[in-house]
């Protein structure tokens, strides 16, 4: 009887310390980091439907960074990076308003220079996503120039700033409202099948500006003296194109050192634009008097007007009807700024800073209110600026080896080095050599330079452009070179594009195909019918922006969205081929700001 007692005990201490074990082992693993921080995702995920909270995790999320967001600025790759990006936002937000400038009279160089600064200076400092470049676009000046068309045919006309600055108004106060009711998780449906449209609209909206800046300087009547001024104007696209393409092909290529190729990446566009515009007073150029960049007074608005745009001035009907193209408004800004942030963050980036779509979408309300309230073009989001501001922080290493960047540090990265990637699923160095022709050669993104420095400091420039002295040497930059720098900046986005890339393998010779391109296990019937669909909303975009209800092409843009949820899913085809096809822009880390991805 003793013993059954004691062994009665010896079992119930052995239960009680397995569930001791057990117990013990369950609140370990719960309070482990990776269990953690499924934990919070749980909890982020639930509250991610309160009103407001997404912009508070949004800047809870954010708000450790802030201090390395500034200190992680010093690092070289800071300084091409404004050098590029400066001259690829200021020049075309410039050129794109020229015909704004030109058909209202009530703006001028001066309110883009001050936009583009403005949309730098809160974004850098405040936003969440300090690498999305925001600036004056194409679209922002074809929306305020149709709108002028529009209220220009009523025989009593409102002031035009004042009906604008109610359009803003109402288009900022939406802005607020998405943002706190968490509409940016619908950010979760929009996948490479829209952004690859919008880009491929976007790239050829830069190639036909380029054309128009050219043919309206060319004289109506044949053999004037303007003549020359024109070709002139002509070969200078060509030599600014011509030239910033000889530098990108030299820096892709396998000559000179690496150094020396990254040195062309980087300031080959800057370099070809100073030089351009200097062959205009070269010999017998000068003589031809080629049209340059219209500038204004210094910190002055054009129109001789004041800073102060009192809209609330305006008779009371105006306000109502300036409300659906305040709508119209909200629909770009929403689709155009949080698709050129994704394309900011994409997954080709190794990024390891969490986003912040809610919180930057806030902000973006508060920048277009300011411009209502200055007269200022609205900024937000550019394509193909914000992933060339990205690209240009990208940090290379050499792969199978230990990574060094070329200021002699190691990079840490989100994900595993390349190290620890798994021989079996890479090529041999071997085997790399022999298809690459040069190990040196061999460069992948290792990290990126996260910082809010560059934005800041190309947003500057545009400020001290403002100042007399370097106005004056913006009005010496000739148009032609702005033709070519769009044309530059199209044909770049082209080649970058999704759908080029499957026009790409669609016509190239299958020998010279890699065998693991995912687009091989894709019927071409079936590609042909993707990038059929694209084109079709490509051109609906397209062509109404060359008609007068170019007001309406956000709705257009924006029905990319419903189209690719519900049409095509029901097109003929495979679970697998629609996976190679289309798929999330950004990385699941970038994503789980909106809730994940479709």
């Amino acid at each position: 009887m003793a013993e059954k007692d004691d062994q009665g005990k010896t079992q119930a201490t052995n239960v009680s310390m397995n569930d001791s074990t057990r117990l013990q082992a369950v609140e370990e693993h719960r309070r482990s980091p990776l269990s953690m921080e499924n934990n919070m995702r749980r909890h982020r995920r639930r509250r991610r439907h309160w009103p407001g909270s997404g912009m508070w995790l949004d800047v809870r999320a954010r708000a450790p960074w802030y201090w390395s967001d500034w200190k992680d600025a010093w690092n070289y790759r800071v300084i091409p990076a404004t050098a590029l990006i400066f001259f690829a936002n200021v020049l075309p937000g410039i050129a794109f308003s020229l015909d704004l400038i030109e058909t209202t009279q009530e703006y001028g160089v001066s309110e883009v220079l001050l936009s583009s600064f403005m949309a730098a200076f809160v974004f850098s400092v405040f936003g969440a996503q300090p690498l999305t470049i925001a600036g004056v676009t194409g679209p922002i000046t074809v929306f305020n120039k149709t709108i002028h068309d529009i209220i220009t045919r009523e025989d009593n006309p409102p002031n035009y700033l004042h009906f604008i600055g109610w359009v803003y108004l109402w288009a900022a106060i939406i802005h607020w409202i998405t943002a706190f009711l968490n509409f940016c998780n619908f950010l979760k449906y929009v996948t490479l099948f829209s952004c690859d449209t919008f880009g491929f609209y976007v790239s050829w909206v830069y190639l036909q500006y380029g054309i128009q800046v050219l043919t309206r300087q060319m004289p109506s009547d044949p053999g004037s003296d303007s003549e020359q001024g024109a070709l002139v104007a002509i070969v200078l696209a060509l030599l600014m194109v011509g030239s910033s393409f000889v530098f990108r092909f030299a820096a892709d290529s396998p000559l000179f050192h690496r150094h020396v190729r990254r040195f062309l990446a980087d300031y080959g566009m800057p370099i070809s634009l100073v030089a351009a515009s200097g062959m205009a007073y070269w010999g017998r150029f000068n003589f031809a008097n080629p049209t340059t960049l219209p500038t204004g007074k210094a910190f002055l608005p054009a129109a001789d007007r004041e800073w102060l745009v009192r809209f609330w001035q305006l008779e009371g009907k105006w306000v109502g009807i300036a409300l659906p193209f305040g709508i119209i408004l909200w629909i770009l800004f929403f689709f155009d700024h949080n698709v050129s942030s994704l394309m900011a963050q994409g997954s080709e980036f190794p990024l390891r800073k969490p986003p912040g779509f809610h919180w930057d979408f806030f902000l973006l309300g508060i920048t277009t209110f300011i411009a209502g309230l200055l007269g200022l073009p609205a900024p937000n989001g550019l394509i193909p600026q914000a992933p060339i501001h990205t690209n240009s922080l990208v940090i290379m290493g050499r792969p199978l080896k230990d990574v060094k960047d070329e200021e002699g540090e190691t990079p840490i990265t989100r994900s595993a080095t390349l190290t620890e990637i798994d021989a079996s699923s890479e090529p041999t160095t071997q085997a790399l050599q022999q298809d690459h022709g040069s190990y040196d050669r061999l460069e992948v993104p290792v990290s990126v330079v996260e910082q809010r420095v560059s934005n800041l400091a190309q947003g500057s420039l545009c400020l001290v452009l403002l100042t007399g002295p370097f106005l004056h040497l913006l009005n010496l930059i000739p148009r032609g070179v702005l033709a070519g720098l769009f044309w530059y900046m199209g044909v770049e986005a082209l080649f970058a594009n999704g759908i080029t890339h499957k026009f790409k393998y669609l016509i190239q010779d299958k020998h010279l195909t890699p065998r693991k391109e995912p687009l091989a296990r894709v019927r071409k019937s079936r590609i042909w019918l993707f990038i059929t669909v694209q084109l079709i909303g490509f051109g609906g975009t397209f062509a109404i922006t060359q008609t007068i209800a170019a007001i309406g092409f956000p709705v257009i843009i924006m029905l990319l969205i419903p189209l690719r949820i519900w049409l095509i899913p029901k097109l003929p085809f495979t679970s697998e081929e629609l996976a190679i096809l289309d798929g999330p822009t950004a990385s699941p880390f970038t994503m789980e700001s909106v809730g994940g991805s479709l």
